[in-house]
């Protein structure tokens, strides 16, 4: 998905209110304004504005994979034989719908997709990784690298 273009460019007032908020997406329009110091008329309109014009792409809850039975995480590197526009679009499409799949990555370099994905135990990442993406007609290799720890960061942006 292309990038948002804003409709007008971001100023040190929206900058602020989306640090806030790539922090703790769920604040208050009140708590929010008042961290940056804005009336709360004005957060609450400059948040609608970053929403419309898809800065804001969503507010997402971050789940303990572990408290749902699925303890296990691995990223998986795919390489294609060929680099057909159809093959990555088609992958890129279907990738989304496989159970397991918390996010997938198309990257430039030596690989084509990172996928980052979860099960109950080795043997499900295993099925994953065999039964859904390197079954996929053009996946020439596939290495896949168990994540011990997954450590976000909160400052995506200076």
């Amino acid at each position: 998905m292309p990038a948002a273009v804003p409709a007008r460019p971001l100023d040190a007032a929206d900058r602020a209110l989306l640090r806030e908020l790539a922090v703790e997406g769920r604040l208050s329009n009140a708590e929010l304004a008042r961290r940056v110091g804005l009336p709360e008329s004005t957060c609450a309109g400059r948040v609608r504005a970053l929403r419309d014009s898809g800065v804001i792409r969503g507010i997402r809850a971050d789940l303990d994979l572990a408290s749902l039975g699925r303890p296990m995480e691995a990223m998986v590197a795919l390489r294609f034989a060929g680099h057909a526009k159809e093959s990555m679009d088609s992958f890129r499409d279907r990738v989304a719908a496989i159970p397991g799949v918390i996010a997938a990555y198309h990257v430039a370099g030596a690989d084509d997709f990172l996928v980052h994905i979860s099960g109950a135990s080795p043997n499900d990442l295993r099925d994953l990784v065999l039964d859904h993406l390197t079954s996929v007609e053009g996946v020439a290799h596939a290495q896949t690298s168990l994540i011990f720890e997954r450590i976000p960061g909160r400052k995506p942006f200076g």
